[in-house]
């Protein structure tokens, strides 16, 4: 499938590349080299985002030059990488374009023109270093420190179950490109905002626990008490996940149209992906995310019901 992607980028001139709204370091990381590679290859290409590039992300190189809008720009094909549907990305137009679809999830779906889905890999930067081999294409420092952080924050700092020796085989071949594993995640883990701090302190007073499950919440109010942005909750849900005896977390966010997003971590024994898309959602066996009507007390039961479900498959397994 790789071999046809490629032919497709070779008969376009003009390409964009996209992820999903509210992207997160593996969304933004293989966007930038995926597009940094097309130029390579002698393409125009941009990355273009519906909610831009979060803070923490913005040091990367290439992401000044990230396009934030909500409609497609003109183009010969558009790449979206890491999304199930085109609904994901919140962009306008593309049910026009030609589209090839780049996804590792298990809950990817073939829904474009060209559907390159490879659910063995840790992240879809694997598979855009291996576009960029495949394709020719020599990966500089630049290119490098894209794809390892997209790498580093996919795998949970190399963490997730499913991390194996050919993750770290892809992480050498980066490193040796020029990334500095140092430099890349300083600024992912040692760049909070004063704002975040204070809603994960809220988030862990809300602190619930049901045996190996733990779960907390953040509402629209404290968010705006505390001047947040949506992408200071992303990782919240790790801290809860980080109690020793915990398998499970779950944080839930109120959005403001009361809606509830909902992001799941397990340590491995649960497949929380099957949760996610039991409500609509998807993403990996572990790291997860899905959307939910409140209030919040029936959003919160409907997913530790869920969850209770998955977690009896497994004991009877």
């Amino acid at each position: 499938m790789l071999d046809r992607v490629l032919q497709e980028i070779r008969e376009r001139r003009r390409l964009v590349v996209t992820s999903h709204a509210r992207p997160d370091g593996d969304g933004i990381g293989s966007a930038l080299a995926c597009a940094q590679i097309l130029r390579q290859l002698g393409k125009e290409a941009e990355v273009v985002m519906h909610d831009g590039v979060p803070r923490i992300y913005q040091s990367l190189p290439f992401a000044d030059r990230v396009i934030r809008t909500e409609s497609v720009p003109p183009n010969d094909g558009v790449i979206i990488l890491e999304c199930d549907s085109i609904k994901r990305t919140q962009l306008n137009g593309l049910e026009d374009c030609f589209l090839i679809n780049i996804d590792h999830h298990v809950s990817g779906r073939n829904f474009a023109n060209v559907n390159w889905i490879d659910s063995s890999v840790m992240a879809t930067a694997e598979l855009i270093y291996r576009m960029a081999r495949l394709a020719g294409v020599p990966l500089d420092s630049d290119m490098a420190t894209c794809l390892y952080t997209a790498l580093m924050t996919d795998t949970g700092s190399f963490m997730f179950e499913g991390t194996n020796e050919h993750t770290f085989a892809i992480a050498r071949e980066l490193v040796l490109a020029g990334a500095d594993p140092a430099h890349c995640a300083r600024n992912i883990y040692f760049g909070h905002s004063t704002a975040k701090l204070r809603l994960l302190g809220a988030a862990l007073a809300n602190l619930h626990r049901e045996g190996s499950l733990a779960w907390i919440w953040v509402t629209q109010e404290q968010m705006e008490r505390f001047g947040a942005r949506e992408e200071d909750c992303e990782g919240l849900v790790n801290y809860a996940l980080s109690i020793g005896d915990v398998q499970v977390a779950v944080f839930f966010r109120e959005l403001p149209d009361s809606r509830w997003r909902v992001s799941l971590r397990s340590k491995g024994e649960v497949n929380v992906s099957a949760v996610a898309e039991y409500f609509g959602g998807g993403g990996h066996k572990c790291a997860s995310g899905c959307s939910l009507d409140g209030p919040m007390e029936a959003a919160v039961s409907n997913v530790v019901e869920r969850l209770r479900v998955e977690k009896e498959a497994v004991k009877t397994a």
